[in-house]
């Protein structure tokens, strides 16, 4: 009989949330398992080097404060999971980047992860959020679904022939720290390259 191992539910209170710059080394391992990820899954669609264009696509200083920011996740020391979100309009955050180490999937991180970004952006000001995953990525379909997202698209299409999967997400306002006057993204400034963020969701 083989016997299948439980990967282990996320325990917040054993996990630091970093708020890093894009070529913090720590970042590094997001950055390999997405071009890993983009290229295995997408090569043959959109062709050899999508995925390094993807990657660059932004410039490293969108990712960062006042406007944007990249969260990693770690987890006794070594980085597991994160994302990061950057400006789309005046009130309107996107979501990119988000990512699970391949060891540490089926543990709720990625529900961890969105709950970190929409909280985070939410302080900064920004009331809806915007993101879009691959037509060939069907579990980040169904986890942008279970967790308030509105599809884009017709969901009953043939993914592959809509493109990249469009979906958006109402904030709710909250004033705090990293913005008191919630409404206004980008009035805060001065963050540093490194902070800790307090996990804001629970179980996993």
């Amino acid at each position: 009989m083989i016997r299948q191992t439980i990967p282990a539910a996320v325990r917040p209170s054993e996990l630091t949330v970093l708020d890093l710059p894009l070529a913090d080394p720590r970042v590094r391992p997001l950055l390999d398992e997405l071009a890993w990820e983009y290229e295995t899954r997408y090569s043959g669609l959109f062709g050899p080097g999508a995925a390094a264009e993807e990657l660059s696509r932004y410039p490293a200083d969108e990712f960062a404060a006042p406007d944007g920011a990249l969260l990693i996740v770690q987890e006794n020391g070594e980085s597991i999971a994160g994302g990061a979100f950057r400006r789309h309009g005046p009130a309107t955050a996107e979501f990119k980047r988000i990512w699970t180490h391949s060891a540490h999937r089926r543990r709720g991180l990625a529900r961890f992860v969105l709950a970190e970004l929409e909280a985070l952006a939410a302080a900064r000001g920004y009331r809806t959020v915007y993101l879009t995953t691959g037509p060939r990525q069907p579990e980040a379909k169904h986890l942008y679904l279970n967790t308030g997202y509105e599809a884009q698209f017709d969901l009953s299409a043939d993914p592959e022939t809509i493109g990249p999967l469009a979906f958006t997400k109402a904030l709710a306002a909250k004033r705090g720290p990293e913005n008191p006057n919630a409404g206004s993204p980008g009035a805060h400034h001065g963050a540093p390259d490194e902070r800790h963020v307090t996990p804001r969701w629970g179980e996993g």
